[in-house]
């Protein structure tokens, strides 16, 4: 490995640990959803780690396309921009329409009074909710549910930026095994970053007692998710 290929590998590392740090769209989203969902860690893990293949995928299998075809990385950096958009604005779909179901949830749960006579003939009512009652037992197990898919399609859609134009196109100047070098080192970096984060983030997250606005949990997961599109496509995240 030439001097250059290092160089390039060690900007690898580095841009694809801070590319994804400063990137709360990232980890975010898995975080509320382990907690709201209540998904396992090993659940959370292969979540994370299916999306963020997924994210980096797309844009590499976009550079191999552009060297193979000599494609002009502008033109790439503009496809690049426009899957971005639709990235942004499609989790801002998937938090507006997740925030909506919360809502309904929460509405469905609301506590209500049951009245009913014990043995001796007295009377009695209480009050309770099926709040965590009717939780689909599919939404613990495997990562095949709509709520994971739909975060993969729109990990795929999102674009790895720097990648093209800063990692593959200049190592791809000296060979296609530096390019392979650097590409690997940059995916590594931002798969395990996402990974790194989004487990200390359940972690704490789970240590936090949400009882009393529980019922609101779907809904506050759904109303994040939405702001995090937001700042990505207006503050450019």
């Amino acid at each position: 490995m030439n001097a250059e290929i290092k160089v390039l590998a060690m900007t690898a590392a580095s841009i694809g640990f801070f590319h994804t740090l400063f990137g709360p769209d990232h980890y975010v989203p898995f975080i509320v959803m382990a907690k709201t969902r209540r998904w396992s860690y090993l659940k959370t893990i292969l979540v994370t780690v299916l999306c963020g293949i997924g994210h980096v995928g797309s844009s590499v299998v976009l550079g191999l396309l552009g060297v193979a075809l000599g494609i002009a990385v502008e033109k790439l950096e503009i496809f690049e921009s426009i899957r971005g958009d639709w990235a942004a604005w499609a989790l801002i779909a998937f938090g507006l329409a997740y925030f909506i179901y919360g809502i309904r949830q929460a509405i469905i749960n609301q506590p209500h009074a049951h009245n009913h006579f014990h043995s001796d003939g007295h009377p009695h009512d209480h009050e309770h909710n099926h709040h965590g009652e009717h939780a689909h037992l599919h939404d613990l197990k495997g990562i095949a549910h709509p709520v994971t898919w739909s975060l993969f399609v729109i990990f795929v859609f999102g674009p790895c930026e720097p990648l093209i134009p800063i990692l593959m196109y200049p190592a791809a100047k000296h060979s296609l095994l530096g390019m392979a070098a650097v590409t690997i080192v940059f995916s590594l970096f931002t798969v395990g970053t996402m990974l790194s984060i989004v487990l200390m983030g359940t972690f704490g997250v789970k240590l936090l007692s949400f009882k009393r606005i529980e019922k609101f949990s779907h809904a506050i997961a759904g109303f994040t998710i939405f702001l995090c599109g937001c700042a990505i496509k207006f503050l450019g995240l």
